[in-house]
């Protein structure tokens, strides 16, 4: 017997950590999309219900990355370094937090109106994490390489979109005549916001870091 073919026996039948990756990419696109419906909300109810059942999407993906620990610790053989698998699955985690932290700046300041930089921060990090979601997928088989390195490209580019949104940003908070209250609330969602973006470009380092050691 072969050595690939002794590996192979060990290998997990049903894949688990593909298919828990791919549950926490689709809650990070749910969280996306709810978060960008609850900024264009125009009927402040709504709007704060939208933002709070952002907490149920977090605690879930709390809990498939979780999951993700348990069946780390269960198995012996992994599809890739198991180091990866446990830094890919905390920066996951660490988007979605962020998004929730965002989404909890709004409610607990009682920010009522919503300016451009936040509709701008949410398109940005909707398309990171539409990228991500993309490359998470292609993870299963790794036959499409191109496409994996494409989106984490994308991704990169988006967080540099980030950073220069947050400059943007900061100028004209600073050099604007709002109330200084005001401009504390602003500051603290951008900076949030930004740190998605961050976020988002970490768990793409990883996706290009396993597939350098696997492709």
């Amino acid at each position: 017997m072969g050595l690939t073919s002794f590996v192979k026996m060990f290998m997990p039948k049903d894949k688990v950590f593909y298919g828990l990756f791919e549950e926490v990419a689709v809650v990070l696109s749910d969280m996306a999309s709810v978060f960008t419906a609850a900024i264009n909300e125009t009927d402040a109810g709504k709007r704060s219900q939208l933002l709070k059942s952002l907490e149920e999407l977090e605690h879930k993906n709390d809990e498939i990355t979780h999951k993700i620990f348990i069946e780390l610790g269960r198995n012996f053989i992994t599809p890739f370094d198991r180091e990866d698998i446990h830094s890919l699955a905390t920066s996951l985690d660490d988007i979605a937090d962020f998004i929730w932290a965002a989404a909890k700046r709004i409610t607990n300041y009682s920010m009522e109106d919503t300016d451009p930089i936040t509709l701008d921060f949410s398109a940005v990090i909707t398309k990171s994490i539409n990228s991500l979601n993309k490359a998470v997928r292609e993870l299963r088989d790794m036959k499409d390489l191109r496409s994996i390195t494409e989106s984490c490209v994308i991704i990169n580019s988006l967080e540099n979109e980030g950073d220069e949104l947050l400059d943007k940003a900061m100028m004209n908070l600073f050099s604007s005549s709002i109330d200084p209250v005001e401009i504390i609330k602003r500051k603290d969602l951008y900076e949030m916001l930004e740190i998605v973006t961050d976020k988002c470009e970490d768990a793409a380092n990883v996706i290009e870091s396993i597939i350098i050691k696997y492709a």
